[in-house]
């Protein structure tokens, strides 16, 4: 028993670091970044479908970290009015479609 719970224990951080938004919902975070037309200002930035903010070279973001604060900037910017598990959310769908992150 006390094996198991050391293995637990080690294999924690790798879980963490298997999905950097454990407390996100990539599900509602989608529904919140359609609902305040992310896509459209990205559109008037940098024309397409405005996925390419996401996927172009060189980008910004870089790290869970950036991401999360990327998302905050922008609700900020657009007062979407996100409370931070709305942004965490938003982040772990961004994620899960674009970036990656592990």
């Amino acid at each position: 028993m006390r094996h198991t719970a050391a293995l637990a224990l080690l294999l924690l951080p790798a879980l963490a670091l298997a999905n950097p938004f454990p407390k996100g919902d990539a599900k509602i975070g989608e529904k919140l970044a359609k609902e305040k037309n992310c896509e459209s200002c990205h559109i008037k930035m940098l024309g397409g479908d405005g996925t390419g903010i996401y996927t172009r070279q060189g980008r910004l973001i870089n790290t869970p970290q950036a991401l999360l604060q990327r998302v905050s900037a922008c609700s900020a910017q657009t007062n979407a009015g996100w409370f931070p598990e709305d942004e965490m959310n938003v982040a772990a769908y961004l994620n899960e479609k674009f970036y990656k992150f592990k």
